[in-house]
């Protein structure tokens, strides 16, 4: 049957698979059901998922960010063992949401090493697709995000908007929590802009503390209101809080693909691999690119 192809177990072929992300989790693999899709971009979905009958909330702490791995199996190696993708992905829902956990998935086309995200689009309504909880991630020591900061700012490129949101969502959700946060979404075209309408409409119920910027890199309309090109300092300067602020108190958050994380701040690396085979801790790295050349510190940025 159709649906029971669609069923992945990230688990069984940890030694034998061709990974994009680690398998790194808290529990799993469980089963997430397609509830369901929205689509927000021509090749990019709004996903919603039920959580698996044994958990409330996705993750242990409710008001820590969140992240899962989903696998899809991609055939059998040479010697009949199946081989399967693994990617991680962040849900730009709010951790404490029950029940359900929403994903911002794009499409690519199936490509050798990739085909993760076109499965995930290609799921219908009632299909069920099984993914790992990863542990919590450390931002300079600590998971938290909340009254943590006097200012942050997210910049994001394509997909790499949704951690970001889910960021954004956690800091103004908390009523105790007077951060300003200021997000940068970097895309090609004015269509390819995920989920504008959400973060227009939290910038509407958060005025005094939550503002959204765009720029676009591909050709713009005469009266495009928003920034153009991949990134600069009077970009950095109009639309992201300044550096330098005393005792650490600004964030800037930059997630994208390599090259987008690159050009904002510098390379990342891995740590070795651990005694399963999968990937080692990721590692900061120096900080270059258009946050060095604002004035940023290390301190002061966070690259996924």
């Amino acid at each position: 049957m159709r649906r029971a192809s669609r069923v992945l177990v990230c688990a069984l072929t940890r030694a034998a698979a061709t990974s994009t992300a680690a398998c790194s989790s808290v529990d799993g693999p469980l089963p997430y059901t397609l509830l369901s899709k929205t689509r927000t971009s021509p090749d990019a979905w709004l996903l919603r998922f039920s959580l698996p009958p044994s958990k409330r909330f996705l993750g242990e702490d409710p008001t820590l960010p969140t992240c899962i791995t989903v696998a899809y199996p991609d055939g059998t190696n040479e010697a009949g063992t199946p081989t399967v993708l693994e990617k991680s992905y962040s849900p730009v829902s709010h951790p404490a949401l029950e029940g359900v956990v929403d994903l911002l998935v794009k499409a690519y086309v199936p490509r050798p090493g990739g085909g993760v995200g076109s499965f995930i689009c290609n799921l219908e309504i009632g299909e069920t697709m099984q993914a790992t909880l990863k542990k919590k991630r450390m931002v300079h020591g600590s998971a938290e995000v909340t009254r943590r900061w006097r200012a942050i700012g997210l910049v994001g490129g394509g997909t790499g908007i949704a951690p970001l949101i889910q960021i954004a969502r956690i800091v103004l959700d908390d009523p105790h929590d007077l951060t300003t946060v200021r997000m940068l979404s970097i895309n090609r075209h004015e269509e390819d802009i995920l989920m504008k309408a959400e973060l227009d409409a939290m910038a509407a119920a958060h005025p005094e503390r939550f503002q959204v910027a765009y720029s676009l890199t591909g050709p713009v309309y005469s009266g495009w209101p928003g920034f153009t090109g991949r990134g600069s300092l009077a970009m950095i300067q109009s639309a992201l809080p300044p550096p330098g602020a005393p005792n650490g108190m600004t964030m800037i958050f930059v997630c994208g693909t390599d090259g987008f994380v690159d050009t904002w701040g510098g390379k990342t690396g891995r740590g070795p691999k651990k005694a399963d085979g999968s990937k080692g801790p990721k590692i900061q790295g120096p900080l270059t690119g258009l946050l060095a050349e604002a004035g940023f510190h290390e301190a002061e940025v966070f690259k996924y």
